[in-house]
């Protein structure tokens, strides 16, 4: 898939980016998925928006040192010997070390291998003990023809590497290792996750992603605008005037420290703000 793309900020703003070729499959395979009879390449654009904001999600919500934010979005199409992650089952050393700290590199080598019709995917939710959005293994093949458009909401998720219960919590790994499990808006049942909603019955999305089929050259690729129709109702983020990116906020000036300097000579006072 390349090396890892920078970590973007929360869902202000839309991205996009080319998966894997995925190939058909001649026969059927181990794991006993249907077979697809779909013409040997496809591509997808891929476009994942961040739903991520602090009106969705005022509980704890993230503004400084680090303010909520994505990080890379990291994938592979494979076949259904390979699992990227999976709920209720545990996730891979290096899984866990991208949930946990955002370090790459081993989650990658594990998917060299990997390229065939199920797509796979994890961005990490920054900050955070070890959570995660994602798809597991969505099938892109409809018998003989490659779907043309897919769109997926996206909640969050533990990788059951960390107790963390809040955003910022300090590490605190989990012995022994759990299983990965949805985040709901009553799971953890404990008032100081920052998931705890326990009014309502559901969390919304937190993100969104959407699959589209490209028949152009991947040079010539523009992301798909984001139509909802006439007399759409459904809420996304817009990208208002030029304003300060959260990451670039910084608190209120300190008070003036003391005079350093001796006495009855020209010092200086100092102040500080993070």
């Amino acid at each position: 898939m390349g090396a890892p793309h920078p970590v973007f900020p929360r869902g202000a703003a839309l991205w996009a980016f080319l998966l894997a070729s995925l190939g058909g499959v001649a026969g059927q395979p181990l794991g006993a998925e249907p077979m697809c009879t779909a013409q040997p390449l496809a591509r997808y654009s891929i476009t994942f928006t961040g739903k991520w904001s602090q009106a969705s999600f005022p509980k704890q919500y993230p503004l400084f040192r680090p303010p909520a934010q994505w990080s890379s979005l990291l994938g592979a199409a494979h076949s259904s010997d390979y699992s990227l992650w999976r709920k209720d089952q545990y996730v891979s050393n290096g899984l866990r070390e991208f949930a946990e700290r955002g370090e790459a590199w081993a989650l990658m080598r594990e998917m060299e291998a990997a390229g065939e019709r199920l797509v796979s995917f994890v961005v990490r939710i920054v900050p955070s003990p070890d959570w995660f959005v994602g798809v597991d293994s969505l099938d892109l093949c409809d018998g003989g023809s490659w779907r043309e458009q897919v769109v997926v909401d996206l909640y969050p998720y533990d990788a059951g590497t960390d107790s963390g219960f809040t955003f910022s919590s300090p590490n605190f790994a989990t012995v022994p290792q759990d299983t990965v499990t949805e985040i709901t808006a009553s799971s953890p049942s404990h008032p100081a996750n920052s998931f705890y909603y326990p009014r309502l019955k559901a969390l919304p999305p937190i993100a969104k992603v959407t699959l589209v089929r490209l028949r152009q050259s991947p040079r010539a690729f523009v992301p798909p605008a984001l139509d909802l129709g006439v007399g759409g109702n459904e809420i996304v983020d817009s990208l208002p005037d030029p304003e300060t990116p959260l990451d670039c906020e910084v608190s209120l000036w300190s008070s003036w420290g003391l005079c350093a300097g001796p006495c009855g000579r020209p010092g200086a006072k100092s102040r500080t703000r993070y």
